[in-house]
């Protein structure tokens, strides 16, 4: 066989486990069916502006072992996520905060803003039953019908009260003015895009770009020892028990003469009539500058629509619900049974990561895999 790997998917979790496999001395082949290595961390340049082409992608953890790994790819800026919510044109501070509470009632103290919370949390007195019910019991009804309710519709398709609890089970409360949404020791954004990052971790390996592995998997599968899968869970075995489901994101991307369109990288659209659930502006990533530390004079937007998934589409988000967990757990039963295979990542594992929580993941399959007679 020509490698001891063939790494399926040139996103995080893959881009991870092949340099770890490669600084062992493995011969790593990389397929991928985008045009482009990086998966959703995709950046490009546009107007000399880095813009994240699926969506905002803010690297944050409290890992330090996590911080040490991904700064050896990459020099990240300072960049603090302090997202701004627009409901019917009322701005508020995100998360939930001390600002929040002043711009939605007034309050002044912390006092006066757990008491003003106490009384509305008391709407819901059982267990809350639907989505609509836990997050009045988390932060009143007030906070919920401007700053959860559209949002959280528009982005999974349905009314909150079909939507099970557990969705939004934790929602940052604070009594001070920390809006710093993340609140990880660690955080920022590369300085120079996510894809010099990834290409980075990649160096060295065979990449094949535009490939579909589960097209010409026969082939492809006597090229390597082991596979290491992070393509959608349901797809690998032809979709034989149903399909898994997700919601899916669209972007309208849009170069605009002006210097400032909005004043912050990230604005929520809570309300359930404007389409989109948020609105991009590229270059605040990097403090308002071009990828070059240049003042600009256009800046780049994104709008960003939620959308139900179908064949064809992106898979981003897994629907967590009862039937999906259950389906997934009779996937990974027959994940379990391919001799030489792993499943991995957001797709492999039908299950939401952040960035920090993929690397982690591969991390540990690399010690594990690495580890074992090939």
């Amino acid at each position: 066989m020509l490698y001891d790997y063939l790494v399926v998917g040139a996103g995080l979790y893959g881009a991870v486990f092949a340099q770890q496999a490669m600084e062992q001395g493995k011969r790593v082949l990389v397929v991928e069916k985008r045009p482009q290595i990086g998966g959703n961390l995709y950046t490009q340049q546009v107007e000399g502006i880095t813009v994240h082409k699926y969506g905002a992608h803010i690297f944050h953890t409290n890992d330090p072992e996590i911080w040490d790994y991904i700064t050896r790819f990459a020099r990240f800026n300072r960049f603090v996520n302090r997202p701004v919510a627009n409901y019917k044109g009322e701005l508020y501070s995100l998360p939930f905060n001390m600002y929040t509470f002043y711009q939605m009632w007034g309050t002044v103290s912390p006092q006066q803003a757990q008491a003003k919370l106490e009384v509305q949390r008391r709407e819901i007195t059982g267990e809350p039953c639907n989505l609509e019910e836990q997050a009045i019991a988390l932060v009143g009804r007030d906070l919920y019908e401007k700053l959860v309710q559209g949002y959280t519709e528009k982005q999974w398709g349905r009314p909150c009260r079909e939507l099970p609890p557990f969705i939004i089970r934790r929602l940052p409360v604070r009594l001070t003015y920390d809006n710093d949404y993340f609140d990880a020791r660690y955080q920022g954004v590369p300085e120079e895009g996510y894809t010099a990052l990834i290409a980075r971790m990649l160096a060295g390996a065979e990449v094949r770009l535009g490939v579909d592995y589960l097209a010409c998997k026969p082939w492809l599968d006597i090229l390597a020892k082991r596979v290491i899968y992070t393509g959608p869970l349901d797809a690998y075995f032809g979709y034989r028990l149903g399909s898994l489901e997700y919601r899916s994101l669209t972007f309208e991307e849009a170069v605009l003469p002006q210097t400032n369109y909005q004043g912050n990288a990230v604005v929520n659209y809570t309300d359930r009539e404007t389409p989109w659930t948020r609105i991009i502006e590229h270059k605040w990533f990097q403090f308002g500058r071009g990828a070059d530390g240049a003042e600009l004079d256009k800046t780049v937007i994104s709008r960003e629509y939620s959308a139900a998934w179908q064949p064809g589409a992106e898979p981003y988000y897994p629907v967590n619900n009862i039937k999906n967990e259950a389906l997934r757990a009779e996937y990974q039963e027959l994940a379990a049974a391919e001799p030489r295979v792993r499943f991995g990542g957001r797709l492999g594992e039908y299950r939401y990561y952040d960035m920090d929580q993929v690397i982690a993941a591969a991390l540990t399959a690399s010690r594990e895999e690495l580890g074992r007679p090939l």
